[in-house]
């Protein structure tokens, strides 16, 4: 989705524009429960799910090509498989970076190629709210700065269903910074106080490429900017202005311009994402740099043993 969130919908309690759309939320809420129960499972291959119910930002890609590296590493063929947005093609690009990856407008029709060229699991990045598909292992992720938001359901909030669904699912991922860490994990526990929760925090691998005395400047088209910023300001990087553009931003010539300019107005350097420098297509600048970055799960034992 293409789109800046409403800052209202990250505030700690709902304001007016969320009351005022909360009928509209209600709505939504009643005709999901209305939604049919997935339909297809094939005992062909093993399907993970990653998904949120925070819309954006929250992780599921970083946590895809981490289970893919660790099934890789267990000599089992895995593969990745997205639904096909045309607004999405930076995620899709990180994905083929990292493995093979299965991409249509049906999820299911993805899953039947992937069946097809003989892989034994298949991780969906998206799709838990997909009512097509009965997983066999599905995890939810957060983002620890976001969380909920202000807890309610779009458009008067950020999530796509209510939190009390997280009754109906095992796993959990918590990923970003660690604030918040146990007022969060004591809120899940008490809507299920069995299902299992995965801590995760994103490094950076490629440190030696910057220096650190320098001054720089960050911008990002993802869905939590401030996470990117508050990590590379954990790692000692100097940021005196940081810029943040809608999640899945197509980047224009006069954006990268802009960027420029005004770097060199502050006399800094520039920084942004991975994901960000894949969407810039032929528009890349010599001197936009990017962080890459991999998400650390601290029970990494774990979670190998969930997923294997």
């Amino acid at each position: 989705m293409k789109f800046k969130k409403p800052k209202f919908w990250d505030y700690k309690k709902p304001n007016l524009f969320a009351y005022i759309l909360k009928p509209v939320s209600f709505i939504i809420e009643i005709i999901n429960s209305f939604k049919k129960k997935p339909l297809f499972k094939n005992k062909e291959i093993k399907t993970i799910c990653v998904g949120n119910i925070y819309i954006g930002g929250t992780g599921k890609t970083s946590f895809c090509i981490l289970i893919n590296d660790i099934l890789t590493k267990k000599g089992i063929k895995s593969c990745f498989i997205k639904k096909f947005y045309s607004n999405q093609i930076d995620e899709q690009r990180l994905l083929e970076n990292k493995g093979k990856l299965f991409s249509s407008y049906k999820r299911k029709e993805a899953l039947d190629q992937a069946i097809k060229e003989g892989y034994k699991v298949a991780i969906f990045d998206d799709g838990l709210q997909d009512g097509t598909i009965s997983f066999d292992l599905s995890f939810v992720c957060f983002n620890k700065s976001n969380w909920i938001g202000n807890g309610l359901i779009i458009p008067a909030g950020p999530l796509r269903e209510n939190l009390n669904k997280l009754k109906k699912y095992q796993h959990i991922v918590l990923n970003g910074n660690v604030e918040n860490i146990e007022y969060i994990k004591k809120k899940v526990l008490n809507i299920n106080p069995e299902i299992n929760i995965h801590i995760g925090e994103y490094i950076p691998l490629n440190l030696n490429e910057f220096n650190r005395q320098d001054n720089y400047l960050v911008f990002s088209g993802i869905g939590n900017h401030q996470t990117f910023v508050s990590m590379i300001k954990n790692y000692g990087f100097k940021v005196i202005e940081d810029i943040e553009y809608p999640d899945h931003y197509s980047y224009t010539n006069t954006d990268i311009d802009n960027i420029i300019i005004r770097s060199e107005n502050l006399r800094s350097k520039i920084i942004t994402t991975e994901k960000d420098y894949l969407r810039m297509g032929q528009k890349k600048n010599l001197k936009i740099k990017f962080v890459r970055s991999y998400l650390k799960i601290l029970d990494e034992k774990k979670l190998i043993d969930t997923i294997t």
